[in-house]
């Protein structure tokens, strides 16, 4: 996914020499292959690191949630703080901070302590993102020098996942899971003395009050949403535990609102999201982000413990996934000045969905190539037609002073979902499973059948997972059609840095 970051239309008072700038081009694209890397490699390893140990699977989608939580939750806190308290110093700051908290979870020796660690990486990436690419912008100031960093950057963003795929089912297959982790240590210590000597300090001018009670209040709010989730798959739906945590959860999130209305220097400006055009390019980042995630966890454990593929395999088996999303953001590029971007979101989301649909039809003695592959596809290449549009869609019409916050907003919408929707995908896996295992059961005759019965139980939920995620991903492609209506040339005459794929 995108890292997008804050205003950065204030000049800077330092500026890095200029015979730095292609030195520090390349850290700041090392750091930003840590943080896309770190989204993705860990999906790899999980189910050899739920067995080391002993993660439940109900709990097993904080290993990925805690990441994205906490990244897409602070994402906007750590632009501003950011912004005024030094890029530079906040870049390196975050290059550490993620150094150390990638050693602490791949050295964790109880799930607590993994899942603690991946949420702290999550932090101090949010912290690093937005500043790096706020130094890249006022490293580079001749347009055609900032449009080859720019193309280096977007590079790295859209590649950075299946590099991440791929380096995960190779330490995993050949090291050991940990080193998922623990690979990010030392790459992330060398980037932040680079930096310290290649990168130049800049800061923005003005108003330098940060909103914590919005930043604690929803990133709370969220948590307790998502460990709602959990409980429910634990305890029920019913239950009070899990009552109790939702309930929470609105109380927090219609805090964080309030505050927002209140407040003479919002987290997140409600005149940001209220707009018809960002609000539908908001909702639908939103409903991708939920539908999304959770296909790469359950793909993930298909492949590998269904059909038997190894770590190394699976990371292989998930590449076509990439290309697709090349493929269809070259497509979407030609056609948006065309086209517009209702069209295409509407167009790619739709073939997005049916793609979700078709990867329904696995089961026990399927193949990849006839019942993975045709949906991995088309569900990627939807996305890459979908992304670039609803990126700019974000951007219409948004005044200069709100245009940080409108660009990272499309990456903290994708984070969130992708949290939200995981944990909520998890849970209703778990109840499927339990579910089908208590309407089958009389059929078993023999102890011997048990396992088969556990394996069909088991895909069948995965089944029931994608028809969800299809649903969420058809009504964000509703959404598009529905509040999206921008025309092309509104579009094309936004200025800034776009929330990127």
């Amino acid at each position: 996914m995108s890292i997008t970051t804050s205003d950065t239309s204030t000049p800077p008072d330092i500026s890095p020499k200029p015979r730095n700038r292609w030195l520090a081009l390349s850290v700041i694209a090392v750091a930003q292959l840590l943080i896309v890397l770190d989204a993705t490699i860990v999906n790899i390893a999980l189910p050899t690191a739920q067995v080391a140990l002993d993660i439940s699977d109900a709990d097993r989608q904080w290993m990925i949630t805690a990441y994205t939580l906490a990244f897409g939750g602070l994402l906007l806190l750590g632009g501003r703080i950011a912004d005024f308290t030094g890029r530079k110093r906040a870049f390196i700051i975050g290059l550490l901070g993620f150094a150390g908290a990638s050693a602490l979870g791949g050295l964790a020796t109880n799930a607590e302590t993994l899942f603690a660690a991946r949420a702290l990486q999550g932090a101090f990436g949010a912290l690093m993102a937005p500043a790096a690419l706020s130094l890249l912008t006022v490293t580079f100031t001749d347009a055609k020098e900032r449009a080859r960093a720019f193309g280096v950057y977007g590079a790295i963003a859209g590649g950075g996942g299946a590099v991440g795929l791929l380096l995960g089912g190779v330490l995993t297959e050949y090291a050991s899971w940990r080193w998922t982790l623990l690979v990010s240590t030392p790459i992330a210590i060398v980037a932040a003395v680079a930096a310290a000597r290649f990168v130049g300090e800049s800061r923005a001018e003005g108003n330098t009050r940060y909103d914590l009670p919005g930043a604690l209040t929803s990133t709370a709010g969220l948590v307790a949403l998502v460990y709602g989730f959990t409980k429910a798959s634990e305890d029920g739906w019913g239950s009070a535990v899990t009552i109790g945590w939702l309930v929470a959860a609105v109380l927090l999130l219609v805090g964080f609102v309030i505050i927002e209305l209140r407040s003479s220097h919002p987290l997140l400006p409600m005149r940001v999201i209220l707009d018809r055009n960002r609000g539908g390019a908001y909702l639908a980042a939103l409903l991708i982000g939920s539908g999304l995630f959770g296909v790469f966890l359950f793909l993930t454990f298909y492949l590998q413990l269904t059909l038997g593929y190894s770590a190394l395999m699976t990371g292989v088996a998930f590449l076509p996934f990439t290309f697709g999303i090349i493929a269809g953001a070259g497509v979407a590029a030609q056609l948006q000045t065309r086209l517009g971007p209702r069209v295409l979101m509407f167009s790619g989301l739709l073939a997005s969905a049916i793609g979700m649909v078709l990867l329904t039809r696995i089961g026990v003695d399927t193949g990849f190539w006839t019942h993975v592959l045709p949906g991995l596809v088309i569900v990627s290449f939807g996305m890459g037609v979908t992304f670039g549009p609803m990126s700019n869609t974000a951007l219409v019409g948004v005044a200069d002073h709100d245009a940080g916050v409108a660009s990272a907003l499309i990456n903290t919408t994708q984070q969130i979902g992708g949290s939200l929707g995981t944990a909520l995908l998890n849970t209703i896996f778990t109840s499927a499973v339990a579910g089908y295992i208590a309407d089958h059961r009389s059929e078993i005759t023999n102890p011997d059948q048990l396992p088969a019965l556990q394996a069909t139980a088991t895909v069948h939920s995965y089944t029931i997972a994608f028809w969800v995620s299809a649903g969420l991903i058809g009504l964000a492609a509703l959404i598009a059609v529905v509040l999206v209506r921008a025309d092309r040339d509104e579009v094309s005459s936004n200025t800034g840095v776009p929330a990127g794929v």
